[in-house]
């Protein structure tokens, strides 16, 4: 019996040490899947912004230079809106990250998109490409050094039907 009073008495700081050496890992794996997440989150928003956008300009007709809503666009990618009212959709998205891609707007713009196209049938086919460049990620945990790391273009293409 006093055998077994000893060998309990011992054990009682490797419970402590065995949490403290586990702690650690998982610690930095829910700080991983919470930056990822954060991050999955963002840019799932940009997509979401960009499509609405995109969505916008493309029941205008780019000529019309009086009526064609770039600003509303832009707005529209950053904010959620179409006058720039609120705080943006993520942190440290601006006005002048979005491009406008179209028959007219060329600037900042490459690939097929920048021109009008033609299908098979000689049918003029008008593409519309709004994109986000340059957005750096804001990072949620501070945990991990990310500083720097900036996010791909990202866009989408729609039909403009005139």
């Amino acid at each position: 019996m006093r055998h077994r009073i000893r060998s309990v008495r011992r054990m009682r700081g490797v419970v402590a040490v065995e949490f403290a050496l586990l702690a650690i890992p998982m610690i930095i794996l829910l700080l991983g899947i919470a930056e990822f997440g954060h991050a999955f989150y963002e840019y799932n928003t940009l997509v979401k912004s960009v499509r609405d956008s995109t969505r916008l300009l493309s029941a205008y007709d780019p000529t019309a230079t009086t009526t064609y809503p770039i600003a509303q666009a832009q707005c529209l990618a950053v904010y959620g809106t179409n006058d720039c009212s609120g705080s943006p959709l993520v942190e440290g998205l601006t006005t002048n990250m979005v491009v406008v891609c179209d028959q007219v707007n060329t600037s900042g713009c490459t690939g097929q998109f920048q021109n009008v196209q033609t299908d098979p049938t000689g049918d003029t086919i008008n593409l519309v490409q709004v994109k986000i460049t340059g957005y750096p990620y804001a990072q949620v945990t501070g945990f991990f050094n990310l500083a720097g790391l900036i996010f791909g273009d990202i866009s989408c293409v729609m039909r403009q039907t005139l």
